[in-house]
């Protein structure tokens, strides 16, 4: 569909076979690997272009405005599969957002209507805290899982972060790209970052975390 998202796409991914080989195919399971472009396709917008292996267009996030309210996770096609709405509440030192799946109480068109899937929580008070790599937590909403889903940990800024199940099992890794190519060093830049996800793990909730992780830290 895009030639040049092909391109970065085979670049990012031979680079990141390479360096992490050992990491998880240890595991003697496949894992998806995703490239992550902080940058919309269409103009004077921004958002994500989330691309695979084979350079095909599997996520896309155009926003209109630079700190949207409402951010829409479309798959290629453009359909909607996640929405991440901010809620910001009088004498609350930590603002909720809260994350609808695609099918959230179809029977209302009205987000503001909709129960949310998950709710999410930056962590702030690092200091106080006994594991300061947290950086925030999602907690479930769903009439038959409520509760603690995933912690968020690492650096957004430094696009190294690891997303754990409650059971600390990590079902995802936001890495940023430094590579040596040629002989020569190469470096994509905080802008271009690769999502790693683990067998099991839904890539589009994956995904969705990583918006979440910008709305907070960006």
């Amino acid at each position: 569909m895009f030639p040049f998202l092909k391109t970065l796409s085979r670049t990012v991914h031979e680079v990141h076979e390479e360096h992490h080989e050992e990491d998880y195919l240890s595991d003697e399971t496949s894992y998806k690997s995703l490239t992550v472009w902080r940058k919309s396709l269409v103009l004077s917008c921004n958002g994500f272009t989330v691309i695979d292996s084979d350079g095909d267009l599997v996520y896309r996030v155009d926003n209109y405005s630079g700190h949207p309210s409402e951010v829409i996770l479309m798959d290629g096609c453009g359909n909607i599969k996640f929405t991440l709405c901010r809620r910001k509440k009088k004498l609350r030192l930590v603002d909720n957002w809260l994350i609808y799946q695609e099918g959230d109480n179809d029977n209302s068109s009205a987000i503001s209507e909709k129960h949310p899937s998950f709710v999410a929580r930056k962590q702030i008070n690092h200091m106080l805290q006994q594991n300061a790599n947290v950086l925030a937590h999602v907690y479930a909403e769903t009439s038959s899982n409520k509760g603690l889903a995933y912690v968020i940990e690492g650096s957004y800024a430094h696009r190294s972060c690891k997303i754990y199940e409650k059971s600390r099992k990590v079902v995802a890794e936001i890495k940023r790209k430094e590579a040596s190519m040629g002989g020569e060093g190469v470096s994509f830049g905080l802008d271009v970052f690769v999502l790693v996800i683990r067998p099991g793990f839904d890539q589009g909730m994956a995904m969705a975390i990583v918006l979440l992780l910008d709305q907070m830290f960006s």
